[in-house]
């Protein structure tokens, strides 16, 4: 079972595809794989961090993976992506062939898999290139998840709204 939330920021997303994760795994303690790159020193960010991590609290095995996902899955077992839009950030650098590649073998995978997304498709185009890459990445990604997964969410409020 694939599984997409998507929805603004602190939209509820997360909390909604945690609870996912815990119902599809089972007896097993499912992974949580966290995308976030803490090589920026941003205090801020460590702080929503500590929140996400006390939220979850021991609920989950918890990686850390900025960039290669597809690597730690295994099949039978459930993951929670929190969030594809650090990896998007993350992955800026590749090339778009290659980050559609990396999903496609996501989604081939035997496991269980819930992905988080940020929607940041609804604003004005930015002004300057890299936020428009950004910006373009996050629509390309939020596509190709939406098309390989079994589920997808829209959160707002803390509420969610099954589109598929």
């Amino acid at each position: 079972m694939k599984t997409l939330y998507f929805g603004g920021q602190k939209s509820g997303k997360s909390l909604l595809a945690e609870r996912k994760a815990l119902s599809l795994s089972g007896n097993q303690k499912p992974y949580y794989i966290a995308t976030y790159d803490n090589s920026y020193g941003d205090e801020e960010m460590a702080q929503r961090i500590a929140k996400h991590k006390s939220q979850r609290q021991e609920q989950f095995v918890s990686l850390e993976e900025p960039k290669a996902l597809a690597k730690h899955l295994h099949a039978n077992h459930t993951y929670l992506i929190d969030c594809m839009s650090m990896w998007i950030l993350n992955t800026l650098n590749s090339s778009e062939e290659e980050i559609v590649k990396e999903i496609e073998a996501l989604a081939q995978s035997e496991a269980n898999i819930v992905f988080v997304l940020n929607d940041v498709s609804s604003g004005v185009i930015p002004l300057d290139a890299l936020s428009r890459q950004y910006v373009d990445r996050s629509g390309i990604v939020g596509q190709k998840l939406a098309q390989l997964c079994d589920e997808v969410f829209e959160v707002k409020l803390g509420l969610e709204v099954k589109l598929k």
